[in-house]
């Protein structure tokens, strides 16, 4: 077994124990982190606290649609790194991260749970969500999961569904939301704004020439919200300006007014000024502004990028519209 520094404790496979203690071990694909996938984490703390051993969970990459129906999985909300950042700050002491392979699901459901859940991984706790599936053919159902967890001496806790005000929480429905441009609406299931995370990149310099440079984000997670402008808060992640944060005017689109036919995410921080170029920026995503258009001229676009800065800054000084369209 291979262990290695990561982002939530320790980073190992499920050929072995990553610890010596008893595990309280939640187990998912975590896509995104939202406010179901916290539950189940603070669970699995909880337990962990009553036992006084290690919180822990087991997900995997590729995630396993991609194995088996590539042309329909689902695009990633976030980046596995991220994912692992944000269970690691909701307490969890110990990642497990396991290759989704052919050889790995074709372990069916009683071998899965006894040889690599309580067996090689060590755990005493298990929790999952209501519609946690497992084994060869995803033959094991959360139902299963208890039955088996009782032979085998795990305690298995199972999640109900979580919604926030009426809309169920899941990775599911936080694409669907962000695919539609209601980047507000996903960010009350995920508990924090939607992310677009990843390196700045050298652009065209169009929006430099027209007065309002971009940092153009290479995002690490698959999921782009709806083409169109954005309100939006960048922080810097690495390099001297590490830690800088400001309002940003986001375009997520094609570039209609230059012929552009390839998907771009491009920044524009405003009142600020240095050089972000293979930096690192996490653009949390508020409200969506307007469609991406094609202008009669560029004297207009350039009003039309006036216009949605000063729309974004407005949302910026009033906390009470700002704090539901612009993140803080």
């Amino acid at each position: 077994m291979r262990i290695v520094p990561g982002a939530a404790g320790f980073v190992a496979t499920a050929a072995g124990r990553p610890s010596a203690a008893p595990l309280a071990l939640a187990i998912g694909n975590f896509d995104g982190v939202h406010l179901g996938h916290a539950a189940l984490l603070a669970e699995a703390c909880a337990r962990a606290a009553r036992r006084g051993s290690q919180s822990a969970v087991l997900t995997f990459t590729p995630h396993p649609a991609r194995l088996f129906a590539p042309e329909r999985a689902p695009p990633l909300i976030m980046s596995l790194e991220r994912r692992l950042e944000l269970v690691a700050a909701a307490g969890i002491d110990i990642a497990i991260v396991e290759p989704f392979t052919r050889a790995f699901a074709a372990i069916d459901a009683p071998a899965f749970v006894r040889d690599v859940v309580a067996r090689d991984l060590g755990a005493r706790d298990v929790v999952v969500g209501y519609d946690f599936s497992f084994g060869r053919g995803r033959a094991g159902n959360a139902q299963a999961l208890r039955e088996l967890g009782a032979a085998t001496g795990l305690d298995v806790a199972v999640i109900p569904p979580i919604a926030i005000d009426g809309v169920p929480c899941s990775s599911t429905r936080v694409r669907e939301l962000v695919s539609a441009g209601e980047t507000v609406a996903a960010a009350r299931l995920l508990g924090r704004p939607f992310e677009l995370e990843g390196e700045v990149k050298r652009g065209a310099g169009r929006g430099r020439g027209l007065g309002f440079p971009t940092a153009n984000v290479a995002p690490e997670g698959q999921l782009r919200p709806k083409l169109g402008i954005y309100a939006a808060r960048a922080q810097v992640l690495d390099g001297p300006l590490a830690g800088t944060t400001r309002t940003a005017a986001l375009s997520v689109g094609k570039n209609p007014q230059f012929d552009g036919d390839t998907v771009t995410v491009e920044a524009y921080l405003l009142d600020f000024e240095g050089d972000l170029y293979d930096q690192r920026l996490r653009v949390e995503v508020g409200a969506r502004l307007r469609d991406e258009q094609r202008f009669d001229s560029i004297d207009a676009l350039i009003a039309q990028i006036r216009e949605d800065v000063a729309h974004v800054r407005q949302l910026a000084r009033e906390p009470s519209e700002g704090s539901r369209t612009l993140p803080r």
